[in-house]
């Protein structure tokens, strides 16, 4: 299979008033999910081989984030989306054959605002993932949506 170009992905927020994904608007580039999975140190001194044995422990699914040109209206729904104490469904929808989806339930930890002297006015968010990362073709509501 070839490579495939960010360009024409899609960064998508579910309306639940709707029943609709929602794209959000002058997204530069999307990073994350950052995944990562601990481990649980289970040597024991009768453990053979001279090496540590390990067992896997929690997946933390990371944080997603996104650079964004300032729209009022983009800013204004990931301000709601910082405030608001409860989870929103988000999706990426990549531009492949498949339309592959990487759906999740997250909080937005982080929504710095960057205003250069000379060019475009910016918004970095970051979301925390909460729970598991979907990974599909097509486009549906994500599991909690």
């Amino acid at each position: 299979m070839p490579a495939i170009s960010g360009v024409g992905t899609q960064f998508r927020r579910w309306n639940s008033v709707t029943g609709a994904w929602e794209t959000i608007a002058q997204v530069k580039s999307i990073s994350g999910p950052g995944m990562s999975r601990g481990t649980s140190d289970s040597t024991a001194l009768d453990t053979t081989g001279g090496y540590k044995t390990f067992i896997a422990a929690f997946r933390d699914p990371g944080t997603v984030s996104l650079t964004m040109n300032f729209t009022r209206d983009t800013y204004e729904q990931m301000k709601d989306d910082f405030e608001d104490d409860d989870a929103q469904n988000y999706e990426i929808v990549l531009p492949d054959a498949e339309t592959t989806t990487l759906e999740f339930e997250g909080l937005v930890t982080e929504l710095p605002l960057s205003v250069p002297t000379d060019g475009v006015i910016t918004a970095d968010v970051t979301i925390k993932v909460s729970g598991a990362v979907t990974l599909d073709s097509g486009s549906g509501p994500s599991a909690g949506a």
